[in-house]
């Protein structure tokens, strides 16, 4: 067993504020429809900074005391791993701002189902939500994708 892999490093955070969430409407090809902002870490950044400046990037808003919540996994087709951090926070001042990577957008909870969301959102929106969950992977089992929350 080899005990390094190769691994792409992100982060998402929910910033949120009684029942409103902050949701991007991603225009990228590769996740599109509504998700949590974020992006990737840059060489030799925390994953505190990442989270932060991604946030600020993306909404215009400063964050603080973003909250480890949980990690999205899933292979890569080189043999790789991505790897997303989560983050919550309701701490945050600024001007709310949109950015090329798509509109931001406060959406209270019970408009969700209306909205079209990115892929795997929902199932992703429990490991936010619920304390008791941590861990939201995608294995290849068969050659079909398949979610495990735990």
């Amino acid at each position: 067993m080899k005990k390094f892999e190769k691994v792409e490093l992100t982060v998402l955070c929910m910033v949120y504020h009684e029942n409103l969430i902050l949701l991007q409407n991603r225009v990228k090809k590769d996740w599109q429809g509504y998700t949590f902002p974020g992006g990737h870490v840059e060489d030799n950044e925390s994953f505190i900074d990442a989270v932060k400046r991604e946030v600020k990037e993306e909404t215009g808003l400063d964050i603080y005391h973003p909250i480890l919540c949980g990690v999205k996994h899933f292979p890569l087709q080189d043999g790789g791993r991505y790897i997303v951090f989560l983050f919550k926070t309701n701490q945050f001042h600024g001007s709310l701002s949109s950015s090329k990577e798509g509109e931001m957008k406060w959406i209270e909870r019970h408009e969700l189902a209306s909205l079209k969301l990115a892929d795997d959102f929902t199932e992703l929106l429990k490991v936010f939500d619920d304390n008791h969950l941590q861990e939201f992977q995608y294995i290849i089992q068969n050659n079909e994708w398949l979610i495990k929350i735990k």
